[in-house]
């Protein structure tokens, strides 16, 4: 039972490092609300399962090819910039706690999430080295029941975190001032426009890489 949590704790250490996933969800929970932090959340962890599976069923190395990298960092480099793009024109106006939210469909928050997290390269060398050593080890030495429960763990520890930060970031809007909303929601914009130019260079560097050959 101790190695069950301590693969919840891995799950949950995944998921806190902050980066375009969290920096979204901090801005759809003040903007719209719990649910909309928590689907980006949701719609992350779908894409890490996807790359789980890959992993599992020892396909992932396609998703190295060069041209396949660069598409996802261009790919990605458009998301984010986007979302980001979008997230300063909305939080321009004044934010504040009477202000009615807006309710835009949850199936916008969840794609932002899903790509967002699908179109990052970072994300398949990140399951390549954590779960592929999973898997190696358990095939090696553990039964395939013991492979999908500590993914099971893994899994809960991100859904942990996911719920948190949503709770985290919708709950900001009820502490925080008008002026202080406007900046946060401002930043994880300029966040995530900054992290979308990182995932642009990532992608030209790539394609030059790859024009070579």
């Amino acid at each position: 039972m101790s190695v069950f949590f301590s693969y919840i704790l891995l799950g949950i250490t995944l998921a806190a490092p902050i980066g375009p996933v969290n920096a979204a969800q901090l801005d759809k929970g003040i903007k719209n609300g719990f649910w909309h932090a928590w689907v980006v959340g949701v719609g992350a962890m779908i894409a890490d399962g996807f790359y789980m599976l890959l992993v599992y069923l020892g396909v992932v190395h396609f998703l190295e090819v060069p041209l396949v990298k660069t598409f996802l960092w261009l790919f990605g480099f458009f998301i984010l910039v986007y979302i980001g793009a979008d997230s300063l024109k909305a939080g321009s106006g004044a934010l504040t706690v009477t202000t009615r939210r807006s309710n835009p469909p949850l199936i916008h928050s969840f794609s932002s999430g899903f790509f967002m997290c699908l179109c990052n390269p970072l994300s398949i060398v990140f399951w390549i080295g954590i779960y592929g050593s999973i898997v190696a080890k358990s095939s090696a030495h553990q039964s395939i029941e013991q492979l999908w429960l500590y993914s099971a763990a893994i899994f809960i520890g991100v859904s942990l975190w996911d719920v948190t930060m949503a709770g985290m970031a919708s709950g900001f809007r009820k502490y925080l001032s008008e002026r202080m909303l406007h900046l946060i929601s401002t930043a994880s914009g300029i966040c995530l426009i900054l992290f979308g130019i990182y995932f642009g260079w990532e992608g030209v560097k790539a394609l030059l890489e790859f024009r070579r050959y």
